[in-house]
């Protein structure tokens, strides 16, 4: 059995630092991580990486006023092909968010080592689709830094110009009596928008002559940013990922002379977005002799979720354009 349920485990709480124009958020994810991973057996490089994507997800998704929905995708070379991970926005005041998440990967040529150096060249993807009738947004920047953490961060600098930080800590905890499972814990930081925030693209001080953070501010709010950075330098794994320590207490360990304020916590859950529906949707640009192709021996045709393992079976006369085709044509 998993360690008891803490009362922060799960939640991400936004803060702001009123001195410093600065706001930010605390995550810590345990049962999500369980969740998540308990759906594949993920050799422990892969985990790791899948960890660090989905508390990344929960820190950026909770920034933005989401009507849908958040994604991370990171795609590269290596033995590592893909990580994907969603964020759902709560619908109603008071519900939870829900998270879920993926590794592609090639078995056979994970080794050991840094799980970073594992996805090889690549790209990190942030999608932000707020619903039907809207126009999804999409911002690609190159995988570096050598960690998620620095690619979302190298995001935010490149494609948002918004000085952005990341602290995170993941890995498996147990106590007397339980098994070992995974934790995550982290912060972000991340500067007011300004309209007057302007940064040449050839500039940067990042790898590859990408933007950094640290390119971004000048005078009194350079100074500010600079000195919460190095208050977040300051954290310890423990603190991050609990669980002695309350997010508010950190806060106030770190950032005290800064004025810190914090807001209403938000709960995360694991959730599937998944459906039969939506899979027959996703089969209806096939045709008749493409459907029959994907049709096993006993005469069905499965459908297995990436996400959360739901199976699915389908009569395939009933699947594809060509049924479609015959079904609005008896309408």
């Amino acid at each position: 059995m998993l360690g008891p349920q803490l009362a922060w485990d799960d939640t991400v709480l936004p803060f702001q630092l009123d001195r410093s124009d600065i706001r930010g958020r605390v995550a810590r994810l345990d049962g999500v991580l369980d969740r998540v991973l308990s759906q594949h057996a993920y050799p422990p490089q892969i985990e790791a990486l899948v960890a660090e994507a989905s508390l990344l997800t929960a820190l950026i998704g909770q920034t933005i006023k989401l009507r849908w929905r958040l994604s991370i995708q990171v795609r590269g070379t290596g033995p590592v092909k893909m990580i994907a991970t969603d964020y759902y926005g709560p619908t109603e005041d008071g519900q939870a968010a829900r998270i879920r998440a993926y590794a592609g990967f090639d078995r056979d040529r994970i080794e050991t080592g840094d799980p970073f150096s594992l996805i090889g060249e690549g790209y990190f993807v942030i999608l932000i689709d707020q619903g039907e009738g809207m126009v999804p947004y999409q911002g690609i920047t190159p995988l570096v830094g050598g960690s998620l953490s620095a690619c979302a961060e190298t995001y935010f600098a490149q494609s948002e110009q918004l000085p952005t930080r990341f602290a995170i800590t993941c890995g498996r905890s147990q106590t007397p009596g339980t098994r070992p499972h995974w934790r995550a814990g982290g912060v972000m930081l991340q500067h007011m928008p300004k309209s007057s925030l302007e940064a040449a693209a050839d500039a940067g001080s990042g790898e590859g002559g990408l933007l950094s953070h640290r390119d971004l501010l000048g005078g009194a709010e350079g100074e500010n940013w600079t000195r919460a950075n190095l208050l977040l330098d300051t954290v310890e794994d423990l603190e991050l990922i609990g669980p002695t320590v309350q997010p508010t207490d950190l806060l106030v360990r770190l950032f005290h002379e800064e004025g810190p304020r914090v807001f209403d916590p938000q709960p995360v859950r694991f959730g599937c977005s998944c459906s039969a529906e939506k899979v027959r949707r996703s089969l209806s640009i096939y045709s008749a002799q493409d459907i029959g192709q994907m049709t096993t021996d006993d005469g069905v045709l499965t459908a297995d979720c990436q996400f959360c393992g739901a199976h699915y079976e389908f009569d395939p006369r009933t699947l594809g354009r060509d049924a479609q085709e015959a079904a609005g044509a008896r309408d």
